[in-house]
């Protein structure tokens, strides 16, 4: 831990003077036409710059365009149009399309350019007076003039490439900011200044990177171009003790194997996994008169499990199997996945596994047996505190035996656990009197004072089990400064949280963590002496009301139906035959989704993503089936696997076979509380032990994907026994839903 939190304070870059932030955001743009150019026209907010871009119409198949470096005033500009238009009279002179907000970027199917524009925007919210913008209407606009167009331009494949690309709705779920990094989270903005520009499109959470690959290589800029981000974004006013303050919530969605629910599963060569969603949430109160704006974050993820596994959509298999790849024994990809985690995040990865233990027939139980195997085949080569932490807890099995209440407590639990070895992000923002916003940052702190507020957060760890109520919450809004930040909590690793599909009971997890961060930064901000919030506060009310519509969102988007939500209801108190009903359409809506609609679906991703790109005389999209465009020009149009029928629809990086073989796992074994270590002095023998409230200590033997129990009278927690695997936890203390609510409703 220690070792991780230097790295971090290393990365922060500190000067002795604020950097003085120029004016250049372009905001507002206004296109204009004549028979051989497009000139876009964007200025600033101020109105003080003015810029121009060009773009050739008269070439039917390849875009050219050319920027102005001249910055012009806005009576300069008007100018320009004018003699714009007295120049092209005879050919019908300069007319006015339309005004935008920027440019999506541009697209080529088999012949024409399009040009897509945001036409209309909406605010959604604030972060540091930075405004974060949500898409209300976007234009796709073609390029060539229509006298220069080939039937090409106009055939049926043509418009079905430009519908796929039109079904994915730019006005739900994507968000964008002109000054602030909204693809990075908010310690990443404070302590990286070396991605910028250009770099920024590379990210894995913007998705128009493709789109906008061709203008930003020409231009050598991003100037003109907006970073969209794909998720969920949420900001809502809070109060406490009649106090208020800003909480926002941001999940972002990875452009990395992106794609629908039985389309997109596991993980691929590269260590990428389906499904992967960065949640962050910040919260933050402004202080007047000029004192520091205090604000902090926290970041969790979800992700789907990292082994090569799928399962095959059916009309006729409302459950399908799941299929495991024989490919990857030594966990490869897994091992590439968890490192590039470490990269994003730092040390400790902390991974909780909501998936079954207990089935009649295995299916979760193969994924279970499979993800341990790699995790213990990992922590062979790692030491120490680099070493996973493998956290299981079967939700489903104790959300049919317990009370939401209960379920929601030992959640807390293991939350508190977790945020206990990564920390939550804190700083100190003092307003600076220039427009411009926190963008570029100055640091007021040095290397001390980080390292004195690390000792500072590790002093309230010591505080944790002490319970209070939580009260004190300040907030006052300032928007348009610049700040100057004393970065004093750094977060360091993060909780990676996945069932088999990560929406619903991963949602609830999520909500777990949430609050028991939630109760952390209102203690760090000051406003609480304790780091508690009661699952009866209105507080964790107003909160579980974010994060289900969050999960909501994620489910609609990866899943096709709203999540399932049996936990939250009960918590809400509604009745449980509207639950059940609620429940049963959710499942049937997902179902016909899944089987009919996610081909398209997944089709038109590709296509946004730059996937698929079609060209004349190949085959088109839809002749192909699923992914097979990724493999095709390298094994031909199918994979390489003999096993796998051509028809497949499922998705894999490579090979799709049944695995009836699982490894075995080693027993697990009880030990006594006295072994519990200090969690600043993990050593590679030493394992990570949780100690629980629950009277019974629940450990499992498993062998071949089928799960026995075994009970031994004891409080305490079960691990792996060999030293190779020591931060090998077994939560059943606490423990299901393959998605509960779903299969449930099979059952019956």
């Amino acid at each position: 831990m220690e070792e991780e939190k230097e790295k971090i304070q290393n990365r922060v870059v500190v000067v002795d003077d604020a950097v003085e932030l120029k004016c250049s955001y372009m905001q507002k743009f206004r296109l204009y036409e004549t028979r051989s150019n497009f000139y876009m026209i964007g200025r600033d907010k101020s109105r003080t710059s003015w810029r121009v871009l060009k773009i050739d119409r008269l070439d039917p198949t390849e875009l050219n365009i050319t920027e102005d470096l001249t910055v012009y005033s806005e009576i300069e500009c008007c100018d320009l149009l004018r003699r714009i238009h007295e120049g092209n009279k005879s050919i019908g002179g300069l007319k006015f399309v339309t005004t935008c907000y920027g440019i999506i970027g541009f697209v080529k199917f088999l012949e024409p350019y399009y040009m897509l524009l945001i036409t209309k925007r909406r605010k959604i919210g604030t972060i540091c007076g930075h405004t974060i913008y949500g898409i209300a209407k976007s234009e796709m606009v073609p390029i060539p003039h229509p006298t220069v167009r080939s039937k090409m331009a106009y055939s049926k494949d043509e418009n079905r490439y430009k519908k796929l690309l039109c079904s994915v709705d730019l006005t739900k779920d994507f968000f964008f900011s002109y000054s602030y990094n909204v693809m990075f989270s908010l310690q990443r903005n404070l302590t990286d200044h070396n991605t910028t520009g250009q770099s920024l499109y590379e990210t894995l959470f913007v998705w128009n990177e493709f789109l906008t690959r061709g203008v930003r290589n020409n231009l050598q800029n991003a100037s003109w171009t907006v970073a969209l981000v794909y998720g969920f974004f949420k900001q809502v006013k809070l109060s406490i003790s009649g106090r208020d303050f800003h909480l926002t919530i941001i999940a972002r969605r990875s452009r990395h194997y992106a794609g629908t629910r039985y389309l997109k599963r596991g993980v691929n060569e590269k260590g990428r996994v389906a499904n992967d969603v960065e949640t962050e949430q910040i919260v933050f109160a402004d202080a007047r008169d000029g004192s520091p704006m205090k604000i902090s974050s926290v970041v969790q993820i979800r992700g789907s499990i990292p082994l090569f596994w799928s399962q095959e959509a059916s009309p006729l298999n409302i459950k399908p199997d799941i299929i495991l790849s024989k490919k990857d024994n030594t966990f490869e990809a897994t091992r590439l996945h968890f490192e590039n985690l470490v990269k994003r995040y730092g040390n400790p990865i902390i991974i909780l596994n909501l998936i079954k233990t207990h089935e009649k027939k295995p299916r979760e139980t193969i994924l279970r047996a499979e993800f341990a195997n790699a995790v213990r085949s990992i922590n062979k080569n790692m030491k120490g505190e680099n070493r996973l932490r493998f956290l299981h807890w079967d939700l489903h099995r104790h959300s049919r035996r317990s009370k939401a209440t209960n379920v929601l407590t030992q959640l807390g639990k293991v939350a508190a656990y977790a945020l206990k070895l990564t920390g939550v992000f804190y700083c100190s923002l003092t307003p600076n009197l220039t427009p411009e916003g926190l963008f570029q940052y100055s640091f007021t702190g040095n290397k001390n004072s980080i390292g004195n507020s690390l000792t500072k957060q590790a002093s309230m760890d010591k505080d944790v089990d002490r319970e209070a109520e939580v009260n004190n919450c300040y907030y006052s809004g300032d928007e348009n400064k610049e700040y100057s930040v004393r970065p004093e909590m750094l977060q360091a690793g993060v909780l990676r949280t996945n069932c088999i599909d990560c929406l619903d009971r991963t949602n609830v997890a999520q909500y777990a963590y949430g609050l028991t961060a939630l109760g952390r930064q209102l203690q760090v901000l000051e406003f609480s002496e304790s780091p508690y919030i009661d699952l009866d506060n209105s507080l964790a009310k107003e909160l579980m009301a974010v994060y289900e519509s969050m999960g909501d969102t994620l489910a609609f988007q990866y899943g096709g139906s709203a999540a399932h939500n049996k936990i939250f209801s009960e918590r809400r108190g509604q009745w449980k035959a509207a639950t059940q009903s609620q429940e049963f359409l959710r499942t049937l809506q997902r179902y016909y989704n899944n089987t009919y609609a996610d081909g398209d679906k997944q089709k038109a991703i590709n296509i946004f993503l730059g996937h698929f790109q079609p060209h004349q005389g190949k085959p088109a999209l839809w002749e192909l089936d699923s992914d097979q465009h990724l493999t095709v020009g390298k094994r031909g149009a199918f994979p390489e696997d003999e096993n796998v029928r051509p028809t497949i629809r499922r998705s894999l990086s490579d090979g799709n076979i049944k695995d009836s073989t699982i490894r075995d796992l080693n027993v697990t074994n009880c030990q006594q509380s006295s072994n519990i270590p200090d969690k600043h002095r993990h050593s590679e023998s030493t394992p990570d032990i949780f100690t629980c409230g629950s009277a019974i200590c629940h450990c499992r033997l498993i062998y071949g994907g089928m799960v026995k129990d075994q009970y031994c009278d004891t409080d305490h927690i079960c691990y792996d026994e060999h030293g190779d695997c020591s931060n090998f936890v077994d939560l059943d203390w606490l423990s299901s839903s393959g998605n509960s609510c779903e299969e449930e409703l099979l059952e019956r």
